[in-house]
Protein backbone atom coordinates (compact mmCIF):
# COMPACT_ATOMS: atom_id res chain seq x y z
CA UNK A 1 0.00 0.00 0.00
CA UNK A 2 3.20 2.39 1.10
CA UNK A 3 4.71 1.84 -2.34
CA UNK A 4 1.44 2.21 -4.26
CA UNK A 5 0.86 6.02 -2.49
CA UNK A 6 4.70 6.18 -3.42
CA UNK A 7 4.21 5.33 -6.76
CA UNK A 8 1.13 7.93 -7.07
CA UNK A 9 3.29 10.71 -5.42
CA UNK A 10 6.32 10.18 -7.64
CA UNK A 11 3.57 10.56 -11.13
CA UNK A 12 2.35 12.92 -10.00
CA UNK A 13 5.41 14.83 -9.59
CA UNK A 14 6.36 14.08 -12.88
CA UNK A 15 2.83 15.27 -14.23
CA UNK A 16 3.99 18.91 -12.62
CA UNK A 17 7.62 19.09 -13.15
CA UNK A 18 8.07 17.36 -16.45
CA UNK A 19 7.13 20.01 -19.82
CA UNK A 20 7.47 18.83 -23.24
CA UNK A 21 9.23 21.09 -25.88
CA UNK A 22 7.93 19.81 -29.56
CA UNK A 23 10.52 19.82 -32.58
CA UNK A 24 9.36 22.94 -34.07
CA UNK A 25 9.13 25.06 -30.72
CA UNK A 26 11.90 26.49 -28.03
CA UNK A 27 11.19 26.98 -24.45
CA UNK A 28 12.33 29.99 -22.83
CA UNK A 29 12.60 29.60 -19.01
CA UNK A 30 12.58 32.28 -16.65
CA UNK A 31 13.85 31.49 -12.92
CA UNK A 32 11.81 33.48 -10.67
CA UNK A 33 11.44 36.03 -13.03
CA UNK A 34 14.91 36.23 -14.45
CA UNK A 35 15.53 34.34 -17.83
CA UNK A 36 18.09 31.19 -17.12
CA UNK A 37 17.88 28.88 -19.99
CA UNK A 38 16.62 28.32 -23.20
CA UNK A 39 15.15 24.82 -23.66
CA UNK A 40 15.28 22.67 -26.98
CA UNK A 41 13.18 20.32 -28.16
CA UNK A 42 12.21 16.97 -25.40
CA UNK A 43 11.20 16.58 -21.79
CA UNK A 44 12.66 19.69 -19.48
CA UNK A 45 11.60 19.62 -15.83
CA UNK A 46 10.24 23.14 -14.66
CA UNK A 47 9.60 23.56 -10.93
CA UNK A 48 6.03 25.11 -10.38
CA UNK A 49 6.41 28.68 -8.55
CA UNK A 50 9.59 28.96 -9.00
CA UNK A 51 10.43 28.60 -12.75
CA UNK A 52 8.21 29.37 -15.58
CA UNK A 53 8.71 28.30 -19.41
CA UNK A 54 7.26 30.20 -22.22
CA UNK A 55 6.90 28.20 -25.72
CA UNK A 56 8.07 29.76 -28.87
CA UNK A 57 6.87 27.81 -32.62
CA UNK A 58 9.82 28.39 -35.08
CA UNK A 59 7.80 27.58 -38.11
CA UNK A 60 7.19 30.09 -40.75
CA UNK A 61 3.80 32.22 -40.19
CA UNK A 62 1.51 33.42 -42.55
CA UNK A 63 0.05 37.11 -41.17
CA UNK A 64 -3.02 38.58 -43.26
CA UNK A 65 -2.71 42.36 -43.32
CA UNK A 66 -5.95 43.81 -43.66
CA UNK A 67 -7.06 46.42 -46.60
CA UNK A 68 -5.58 49.71 -45.39
CA UNK A 69 -6.67 52.93 -46.95
CA UNK A 70 -3.90 54.66 -48.92
CA UNK A 71 -3.46 57.81 -50.98
CA UNK A 72 -1.18 57.79 -53.33
CA UNK A 73 1.77 60.14 -54.32
CA UNK A 74 -0.35 61.99 -56.84
CA UNK A 75 -3.43 62.13 -54.93
CA UNK A 76 -5.79 58.86 -55.76
CA UNK A 77 -7.05 57.40 -53.00
CA UNK A 78 -7.04 53.21 -52.87
CA UNK A 79 -7.22 50.06 -50.33
CA UNK A 80 -4.35 47.70 -50.51
CA UNK A 81 -3.90 44.61 -47.98
CA UNK A 82 -0.88 42.04 -48.24
CA UNK A 83 0.40 38.67 -46.91
CA UNK A 84 3.56 38.60 -44.80
CA UNK A 85 5.39 35.25 -43.94
CA UNK A 86 8.03 35.47 -41.32
CA UNK A 87 9.32 33.18 -38.72
CA UNK A 88 11.07 33.35 -35.20
CA UNK A 89 14.91 33.55 -35.46
CA UNK A 90 16.14 33.77 -31.58
CA UNK A 91 13.55 33.05 -29.50
CA UNK A 92 14.90 34.24 -26.39
CA UNK A 93 14.24 38.15 -28.22
CA UNK A 94 11.06 37.18 -29.36
CA UNK A 95 10.05 36.70 -25.15
CA UNK A 96 12.01 39.38 -23.60
CA UNK A 97 12.24 41.91 -25.83
CA UNK A 98 8.95 42.69 -27.26
CA UNK A 99 5.40 41.87 -25.53
CA UNK A 100 3.29 39.99 -28.30
CA UNK A 101 5.61 39.65 -31.59
CA UNK A 102 2.81 38.59 -33.40
CA UNK A 103 0.51 41.87 -32.51
CA UNK A 104 4.01 43.71 -33.23
CA UNK A 105 5.12 42.25 -36.68
CA UNK A 106 1.05 42.67 -37.70
CA UNK A 107 0.58 46.44 -37.04
CA UNK A 108 4.33 46.89 -37.97
CA UNK A 109 3.52 45.77 -41.50
CA UNK A 110 0.44 48.21 -41.82
CA UNK A 111 2.46 50.69 -40.84
CA UNK A 112 4.94 50.16 -43.26
CA UNK A 113 2.38 49.36 -45.99
CA UNK A 114 0.80 52.53 -45.73
CA UNK A 115 4.22 54.53 -46.29
CA UNK A 116 5.54 52.72 -48.72
CA UNK A 117 2.88 52.53 -50.85
CA UNK A 118 1.71 56.30 -50.26
CA UNK A 119 5.40 57.90 -50.91
CA UNK A 120 4.26 55.80 -54.71
CA UNK A 121 2.56 56.90 -57.83
CA UNK A 122 -0.65 54.84 -58.98
CA UNK A 123 1.46 53.91 -62.26
CA UNK A 124 4.28 52.54 -59.56
CA UNK A 125 1.80 50.24 -57.66
CA UNK A 126 0.37 48.78 -60.41
CA UNK A 127 2.99 48.42 -62.46
CA UNK A 128 6.09 47.92 -59.98
CA UNK A 129 4.24 45.56 -57.43
CA UNK A 130 7.14 42.96 -56.59
CA UNK A 131 10.00 46.33 -56.17
CA UNK A 132 7.29 48.03 -53.38
CA UNK A 133 7.06 44.34 -51.67
CA UNK A 134 10.85 44.12 -51.05
CA UNK A 135 10.65 47.46 -50.01
CA UNK A 136 8.16 46.92 -46.99
CA UNK A 137 10.33 43.96 -46.46
CA UNK A 138 13.56 44.95 -46.18
CA UNK A 139 12.01 48.06 -43.57
CA UNK A 140 10.48 45.15 -41.68
CA UNK A 141 12.98 42.98 -41.66
CA UNK A 142 15.25 45.41 -40.12
CA UNK A 143 13.00 47.18 -37.52
CA UNK A 144 12.03 43.51 -36.23
CA UNK A 145 15.57 42.28 -35.89
CA UNK A 146 15.54 43.16 -32.37
CA UNK A 147 12.90 41.40 -31.98
CA UNK A 148 14.22 38.11 -33.03
CA UNK A 149 12.22 37.62 -36.59
CA UNK A 150 13.33 37.12 -39.57
CA UNK A 151 10.85 38.32 -42.26
CA UNK A 152 11.04 36.11 -45.53
CA UNK A 153 8.60 37.69 -47.93
CA UNK A 154 6.22 40.05 -48.18
CA UNK A 155 3.18 40.05 -50.97
CA UNK A 156 1.04 42.57 -51.78
CA UNK A 157 -2.21 41.09 -52.79
CA UNK A 158 -4.90 43.10 -53.97
CA UNK A 159 -5.16 46.78 -54.67
CA UNK A 160 -8.52 47.99 -54.76
CA UNK A 161 -9.22 51.68 -56.67
CA UNK A 162 -12.82 53.86 -56.58
CA UNK A 163 -15.02 53.10 -59.59
CA UNK A 164 -14.31 56.05 -61.44
CA UNK A 165 -10.87 55.85 -61.06
CA UNK A 166 -11.35 52.02 -62.83
CA UNK A 167 -13.67 53.36 -65.87
CA UNK A 168 -10.81 56.51 -66.48
CA UNK A 169 -8.03 53.49 -66.64
CA UNK A 170 -9.56 51.45 -68.70
CA UNK A 171 -10.37 54.24 -71.12
CA UNK A 172 -6.59 55.43 -70.88
CA UNK A 173 -5.78 51.77 -71.71
CA UNK A 174 -8.51 51.29 -74.72
CA UNK A 175 -6.71 55.05 -75.95
CA UNK A 176 -3.43 52.86 -75.81
CA UNK A 177 -4.49 49.99 -77.86
CA UNK A 178 -6.12 52.28 -80.89
CA UNK A 179 -2.60 54.09 -80.76
CA UNK A 180 -0.85 50.97 -80.70
CA UNK A 181 -3.37 49.55 -83.84
CA UNK A 182 -2.46 52.97 -85.39
CA UNK A 183 1.33 52.86 -85.51
CA UNK A 184 0.99 49.39 -86.04
CA UNK A 185 -1.27 49.94 -89.47
CA UNK A 186 0.74 52.87 -90.20
CA UNK A 187 4.02 51.02 -90.55
CA UNK A 188 2.78 48.52 -92.71
CA UNK A 189 1.41 50.87 -95.16
CA UNK A 190 5.24 52.09 -95.26
CA UNK A 191 6.70 48.76 -95.66
CA UNK A 192 4.01 48.32 -98.59
CA UNK A 193 4.45 51.05 -100.29
CA UNK A 194 8.84 50.53 -100.02
CA UNK A 195 7.88 47.10 -101.43
CA UNK A 196 5.72 48.69 -104.54
CA UNK A 197 8.17 51.36 -105.40
CA UNK A 198 10.61 48.81 -105.73
CA UNK A 199 8.45 46.80 -107.63
CA UNK A 200 7.87 49.33 -110.03
CA UNK A 201 11.28 50.30 -110.51
CA UNK A 202 11.99 46.68 -111.77
CA UNK A 203 9.27 46.61 -113.80
CA UNK A 204 9.76 49.45 -115.07
CA UNK A 205 13.56 48.38 -115.80
CA UNK A 206 12.59 45.95 -118.36
CA UNK A 207 10.90 46.55 -121.67
CA UNK A 208 7.48 44.53 -122.00
CA UNK A 209 7.91 43.73 -117.80
CA UNK A 210 4.45 45.25 -116.82
CA UNK A 211 2.84 44.08 -120.14
CA UNK A 212 3.93 40.38 -118.97
CA UNK A 213 2.89 41.42 -115.56
CA UNK A 214 -0.66 42.28 -116.79
CA UNK A 215 -0.97 39.33 -118.67
CA UNK A 216 -0.53 37.34 -115.67
CA UNK A 217 -2.86 38.98 -113.91
CA UNK A 218 -5.77 38.19 -116.64
CA UNK A 219 -4.48 34.53 -116.79
CA UNK A 220 -4.97 34.21 -112.94
CA UNK A 221 -8.72 35.85 -112.86
CA UNK A 222 -9.67 33.79 -115.83
CA UNK A 223 -10.07 30.60 -113.35
CA UNK A 224 -12.81 31.91 -112.38
CA UNK A 225 -15.63 32.43 -115.19
CA UNK A 226 -18.32 34.07 -112.85
CA UNK A 227 -15.95 37.15 -112.30
CA UNK A 228 -16.15 40.72 -114.86
CA UNK A 229 -12.69 41.58 -115.80
CA UNK A 230 -12.09 45.35 -117.26
CA UNK A 231 -9.06 44.98 -118.52
CA UNK A 232 -7.34 48.68 -118.22
CA UNK A 233 -4.68 48.96 -120.99
CA UNK A 234 -0.87 49.55 -119.94
CA UNK A 235 -0.25 53.31 -120.76
CA UNK A 236 2.93 51.54 -122.63
CA UNK A 237 0.42 50.39 -125.13
CA UNK A 238 -0.90 53.75 -125.91
CA UNK A 239 2.22 55.22 -126.04
CA UNK A 240 3.35 52.80 -128.99
CA UNK A 241 -0.25 53.59 -130.79
CA UNK A 242 0.88 57.25 -130.49
CA UNK A 243 4.29 56.60 -131.48
CA UNK A 244 2.36 54.45 -135.05
CA UNK A 245 0.04 57.55 -135.06
CA UNK A 246 2.98 60.18 -135.00
CA UNK A 247 5.03 57.59 -137.90
CA UNK A 248 2.00 57.59 -140.00
CA UNK A 249 1.78 61.45 -140.17
CA UNK A 250 5.36 61.87 -141.13
CA UNK A 251 5.35 58.97 -143.78
CA UNK A 252 2.13 60.85 -145.36
CA UNK A 253 4.00 64.35 -145.30
CA UNK A 254 6.80 63.13 -147.22
CA UNK A 255 4.83 61.23 -149.84
CA UNK A 256 3.03 64.41 -150.34
CA UNK A 257 6.21 66.42 -150.38
CA UNK A 258 7.27 64.47 -153.05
Amino acid sequence: MDLLILLAIVIGLLIILLREVKQYERGVVLTMGKYTSLRKPGWSIIVPIFQNMEKVDLRVKAVDVPDQKVITKDNVSASINAVIYYKVSDATKAVLEVEDFRFAVSQLAQTTMRNIVGSAELDEVLAERDKLSEKIQLIIDKETDAWGIRVENVELKDFFLPEDMERTIAKQAEAERERRAVIIKAEGEVASAENMAKAARMLSASPGALHLRTLQSLNDLSSDKSNTVVFATPIEVLRAFEGAKDWLDESTKEKLGK
